[in-house]
């Protein structure tokens, strides 16, 4: 694991690393604020996944989780969103594809099979190294991100409801096969056979048997992607009798940026540290 850099706030660090990935098989960057509770004892840990067109940069700059995550006591990690390199699989003039959209799923189609495994990275790889390199507390963690990221965190807590303690997401894509900045996408990554887009799709994940305790969602009722990307009335109507409890807030007035993240951050870090004391 490689230092690019480190700066002390509110009595944490804030690191950015970088690592040769295995599962990705090429060099990874992420992010991670360790609090400074963990000069004496090991603190859980809380997963950001951030969105299409994003890199662990985006929510590091603007998210503004440090004060709260510092007086709370948690490990905050942000991965990147997709691999990356030179010989990287890409569609460059296509934003929602290749670079910066990985969403979170592990390819199996060619050219994207050989890097694009990002669950395989967010699941396995990582935690791996997070629980080598820092004191964290591998036994309390948390998962959280917005839009694609969003997308990620709910369908990550479905398929591992005994890793994780709580899942929340701001504005998440929660039926990524049917939306229409997803599809094709997932087509590319996954094939033509949409049973197998199943395994990455919120809504399908609880159809299909999936649970997890409940979950925190924050939409912005101004958010331009609502109605063609987003739509969570069908993560709500998905979980409906499911025993699954949903707390969704629609904030009038809104959108879909780091504006309305860093308003609500407050809110989803202290949800998370109930969930994980």
């Amino acid at each position: 694991m490689n230092v690019l850099s480190q700066n002390i706030a509110f009595g944490g660090m804030q690191g950015v690393y970088a690592h040769r990935s295995d599962a990705c098989a090429c060099d990874m960057t992420f992010a991670v604020f360790v609090p400074p509770q963990a000069v004496s004892q090991p603190c859980p840990v809380v997963w950001y996944l951030s969105g299409l067109t994003c890199s662990h940069a985006n929510v590091m700059e603007k998210g503004e989780y440090r004060r709260l995550a510092a007086e709370l006591g948690l490990i905050i990690v942000c991965p990147d969103t997709s691999p990356r390199g030179d010989d990287v699989a890409d569609e460059a003039a296509n934003w929602q594809m290749g670079k910066g959209a990985g969403f979170y799923l592990d390819a199996t189609e060619e050219p994207w099979a050989r890097h694009y495994r990002m669950e395989t990275y967010i699941t396995q790889e990582l935690p791996a190294l997070i629980a080598a390199q820092f004191r964290a507390d591998m036994n309390r963690q948390a998962i959280f991100g917005h839009s694609m990221g969003g997308h990620g965190a709910l369908t990550l807590a479905l398929k591992n409801p005994d890793r994780f303690k709580s899942c929340s997401a701001f504005a998440p894509i929660v039926q990524p096969s049917t939306a229409d900045w997803s599809m094709g996408a997932f087509e590319k990554y996954l094939g033509t056979d949409k049973a197998a887009w199943r395994a990455y799709d919120a809504c399908a994940l609880v159809e299909d048997g999936a649970r997890f305790p409940e979950f925190l969602i924050d939409q912005g009722t101004a958010d331009g992607f609502l109605d063609s990307g987003l739509r969570p009335h069908l993560f709500e109507e998905a979980v409906k009798g499911t025993g699954i409890a949903l707390t969704l807030r629609m904030q009038e007035r809104y959108d879909h940026s780091y504006y309305f993240i860093s308003t609500f951050m407050d809110d989803h870090l202290r949800w998370h540290a109930e969930r994980l004391a």
